[in-house]
Order: C-alpha cells, then structure tokens, then sequence
C-alpha cells in the first residue's frame, strides 16, 4: 500500500464503491430476501488489505440500501453502521495480527447482530430468529471475502503493493 497516493486511493474508492452497486443491482432479488445472501458484502474484506475502504465500504452498503432497499431511512442509515462496523471489524483482524481466517465471523456476525436491530421492529419478526437468518445468507459472502483477500494478498505482495 505504500505505493498508493491520495488519487490512486480516491480512484479505488470509487470503483469499489461502484462495484458494490453493481453487484448488489444484479443480485437484489436474493439480497433482501428472508436470508439476505448480498455477495456484495464479500467485498468488506478488502478494508484488511486497504484500510481506507472502511469509509467507503459504508457508503456503499448505505447507497444501495437507498438504492434498492425498501426499508428507507433505517436501512440507508443502518447500512453505513454496519458498513463501518463490519469493514472496520475486517481491518482490525489484520491490525491486530489475528489470522486472516476471522474475516469470515466477522463479515457474518456484523449484518446478522445488528441489522436485526431495527428490522425485527419494522417486520415483526423476533431478533434471534432475523440473527439466524442473516447468519446463514452472511455465510457464502463471509467465506467469497476470505478466499478473495487471500488471492489478492498474493498478488499485491508480489507487485509489493501490501506492505
């Protein structure tokens, strides 16, 4: 990362942003449903190669929400504290020297404890029950993340990009 300057970290930005948009268009019909599978939240494990992307990662959960969701307010806003929590929780994985192996609990446990915060309210299903849920949908993006930051975390050292 040491070779990445203030434009190259606003251009990836952008177009991991753009990416989550895209990804959560084109699977929208599953990643609101009763499990939640949202691929797009595979892409919280690059804030444990780049840190910067916890800020964006949650403006991009909060941008679809609004996009595609149809929960209003609460989802637009609950989706950047998810965002944030669950990219940030991925980045402390790596600042802590944790293996990276944890970014799976963590992008499976951030959604599923705390967007049933306010969705058991709106939709009248208990907590513990939306818990599960979203724990199963989280289960495939936990483990696409994983598999994808150690793919990536090859090559970047290899273009000694991830120091």
């Amino acid at each position: 990362m040491n070779n990445l300057n203030k434009t190259k970290i606003i251009c990836i930005s952008g177009l991991i942003i753009a990416m989550y948009i895209v990804i959560m268009f084109a699977t929208q019909h599953f990643a609101f449903g009763a499990y939640q599978i949202r691929i797009a939240t595979a892409l919280y494990s690059l804030s444990y190669l780049f840190p910067f992307l916890v800020l964006p990662l949650a403006l991009a959960n909060s941008l679809s929400n609004f996009l595609f969701g149809a929960l209003g307010i609460f989802d637009i806003f609950g989706g950047f504290i998810v965002g944030i929590i669950t990219a940030g929780g991925v980045y402390f994985v790596r600042r802590t020297k944790l293996p990276a192996i944890f970014i799976i609990p963590i992008i499976i446990a951030g959604p599923a404890l705390i967007v049933p915060i306010w969705l058991s309210g709106l939709i009248g299903i208990p907590y513990f029950a939306l818990v599960i849920n979203l724990s199963i949908g989280q289960t495939i993006p936990a483990v696409v993340g994983y598999l994808l930051v150690k793919m990536l975390n090859k090559h970047l050292e290899r273009m000694k990009l991830n120091g």
